[in-house]
């Protein structure tokens, strides 16, 4: 039987924790985040829709205090104590070479074949579908009850010598602090547009 749009909805609390009052953080708790919860948070993004079942994200979960440093050596200024401070920071990055996994991945057709001998086509639709990966990690953090803080402020090339060295294939997206954020980091809620201020319906 077909589900009704009513009968599908989460509830009001769930919209809340992933959408309606999730915050950008800037500052954290003394809280650490797992590694089973970071593993459930890649269980749970890993499942969500891309073009083709590609899967070109590859996540560096920058942990430890040393690596902390490094990461933080490659951001701006005002994002230092930010990464520094949280639990856990990921580095959201992308394989240009993803179509090598499709066979597996997307067994239904030669999709490989899509992709081969167009290094610029991979690198769009990596940089794409990565960054929708990216999105659900951030979703998936939410719903598992982590706060994050997602940051572009950063030397890419810097950030790609640094951890994706041994992967030259491999380069940065961009990177996310994630753990129980500091309510007293964050700023009030900023204004959100109206439907009809940047949407239509043709």
């Amino acid at each position: 039987m077909t589900k009704q749009f009513h009968d599908i909805k989460l509830s009001a609390d769930a919209l809340d924790q992933i959408f309606n009052e999730a915050r950008s953080y800037n500052g954290w708790l003394d809280n650490p985040v797992s590694d089973e919860q970071i593993q459930a948070i890649y269980d749970l993004m890993k499942m969500a829709p891309t073009s083709a079942n590609m899967q070109p994200v590859r996540i560096v979960w920058v942990k430890s205090d040393a690596q902390k440093a490094k990461l933080a050596d490659c951001a701006m200024e005002g994002n230092r104590a930010k990464i520094l401070g949280a639990p856990v920071t990921a580095i959201i990055g992308y394989d240009i070479d993803f179509h090598e996994e499709l066979p597996w991945l997307f067994p239904h057709t030669d999709a490989k074949s899509w992709f081969e001998g167009d290094e610029k086509g991979r690198e769009e639709g990596a940089f794409r579908n990565s960054t929708l990966q990216g999105a659900y990690l951030m979703l998936a953090a939410r719903a598992l009850g982590l706060d994050c803080g997602p940051m572009s402020g950063f030397d890419p090339e810097a950030v790609n010598t640094a951890f994706f060295a041994d992967e030259p294939r491999h380069r940065v997206n961009f990177i996310c602090s994630i753990g129980y954020g500091d309510p007293s980091t964050i700023f009030d809620r900023s204004p959100r547009p109206d439907f009809d201020r940047f949407n239509r319906i043709v």
